[in-house]
């Protein structure tokens, strides 16, 4: 949550011959990549100016700015993109950006520690929070039923993992 530059996507590789490159976009709407300006490398090292072509396969196609060979655009192959977090939406209550999730202990109905947030999956049924304590890891459901309580103030997740989960843990802990 002391993020103040979110990741929004990544530069997949070369498309076509012309410093068109292909881009996965990691916002909800992946189209929204190209209004959030301006748009940087991890480090902050270059800013580049995205314009959105086509879809492509695996992605959307775009041009950036000072690209203009295939050469160039295979070279960005793998550079992450990222924005400020002041000029992304405010979201509602019940929803959260994953860069506010990671990292946050998760704990179960009882206070007993679970370990924290490493990653959150979205294989198209819904996200998949992995957690992380010691040994173990969890892929829990990002439902209200199984995720009833995320406290960004507290840095907490409260967790009732569905049962056969919440028996694994609690046997290893």
């Amino acid at each position: 949550m002391t993020q103040d530059r979110i990741c929004v996507g990544a530069i997949a590789g070369a498309f076509g011959v012309h410093g068109e490159v292909r881009l996965k976009s990691f916002c909800a709407e992946p189209s929204d990549i190209a209004a959030y300006a301006p748009i940087t490398t991890e480090d902050g090292g270059r800013r580049f100016t995205i314009r959105l072509t086509r879809p492509v396969t695996g992605g959307l196609g775009a041009r950036i700015d000072g690209v203009s060979t295939r050469e160039e655009a295979e070279a960005l192959r793998g550079v992450t993109l990222w924005v400020p977090r002041s000029v992304l939406p405010s979201l509602p209550d019940d929803e959260f950006y994953h860069a506010d999730l990671i990292g946050l202990e998760v704990v179960d109905t009882g206070g007993a520690p679970l370990g924290r947030v490493r990653a959150i999956f979205d294989h198209g049924a819904g996200d998949i929070l992995e957690v992380v304590g010691g040994s173990r890891s969890l892929m829990l459901p990002f439902t209200r039923a199984v995720v009833p309580t995320v406290d960004l103030t507290a840095r907490r997740i409260v967790a009732d993992p569905p049962g056969e989960l919440g028996a694994d843990a609690d046997a290893s802990a």
